[in-house]
């Protein structure tokens, strides 16, 4: 949901109303645009996933700062992984820095202070939440925020946020948003535990947040027609038995919710100008199915037509 879009506004209010909805949504902060005047624009969007706030902040330069003093008058303790998805971002904490490209995360802890910011125009997409939600020990947290960009569990967390932002609209409305920020809360807790926990500690969290991580892992991979339960318990160092038990426990079977997922994709596709150029079985290859007949059949079983027909109702001039 769009909550400010300065270029709407007259220049000398532009700065101070962006700060002002910035410290409105993630407590006290500090603020210092790398452009003035009409050069300043700044576009910010929030979305709420039950526990879990999403931002995407698009705009100029810029450097936003939390000290501990601020965090103390602020009520308050949030947990926060940023990204950037346009441009090259800076973070730094306690004398730790780190450059972040698009292929990157960080975690910042607001107690803890820290420093974030890009140069020239970016995009960056971060989720906050308040640390008692995240259930893990505060000197765990901040064990592993210079930890985490080593963290195999970093790609993961990416690809799932880029996900939940580039549908945030109708996610954040669907009955499901809460479950949405449950599974983005249980991959940032085996993030955590991947670089700081102890044996005891990573075992018990892998074992609480396996399905979340096997569906996000999933939704990644969606399109590779290789995509199967076997390569995905392997990917998880699970024994196959033990994949499908947690799936039958979250109430889902694996290889229907997959083949669903790619559904829906191939449906969006059909139905988007963008696509009016690609043929029916380029589309269907794009989201992982190898037999254009067998995507034909289940997407009639699924949505009563078929994808033709679909395609021309809603495409009519393809």
């Amino acid at each position: 949901m769009l909550v400010l879009d300065t270029a709407t506004m007259p220049v000398a209010e532009r700065a101070e109303a962006f700060h002002a909805i910035a410290s409105g949504e993630s407590g006290r902060c500090s603020i210092e645009h790398e452009d003035v005047g009409d050069r300043l624009w700044k576009r910010l969007e929030v979305w709420r996933f039950g526990p879990l706030t999403l931002f995407a902040t698009h705009g100029s330069g810029m450097r936003i700062w939390r000290t501990r003093n601020q965090a103390r008058v602020d009520s308050t303790n949030t947990i926060s992984v940023i990204t950037q998805s346009t441009g090259d971002g800076a973070f730094s904490w306690n004398g730790y820095q780190q450059r972040v490209t698009t292929g990157g995360l960080v975690l910042a802890h607001k107690t803890a202070g820290y420093e974030y910011g890009w140069s020239g125009p970016g995009l960056s997409v971060a989720f906050m939440v308040d640390a008692d939600q995240l259930g893990l020990p505060e000197h765990m947290v901040r064990t592993a925020i210079p930890m985490v960009a080593s963290s195999s569990m970093g790609p993961l967390l990416l690809s799932h946020i880029r996900a939940v932002h580039g549908d945030a609209d109708r996610l954040a409305a669907d009955p499901g948003a809460d479950a949405v920020g449950e599974a983005t809360l249980d991959l940032t807790r085996a993030l955590v535990a991947s670089v700081a926990g102890d044996r005891t500690t990573r075992r018990a969290i892998a074992e609480e947040t396996l399905l979340n991580r096997v569906l996000a892992y999933a939704r990644a991979h969606l399109a590779d027609p290789f995509l199967t339960p076997q390569r995905i318990a392997h990917v998880h160092s699970v024994s196959l038995r033990s994949l499908y038990r947690a799936c039958e426990e979250g109430g889902l079977s694996l290889e229907q919710w997959i083949i669903r997922r790619r559904l829906e994709g191939t449906r969006r596709d059909l139905a988007a100008p963008e696509h009016a150029h690609r043929t029916i079985e380029a589309i269907c290859r794009s989201w992982g199915f190898t037999n254009a007949g067998y995507f034909s059949r289940r997407f009639r079983d699924v949505y009563g037509t078929t994808p033709r027909l679909w395609r021309r109702r809603n495409l009519p001039f393809s």
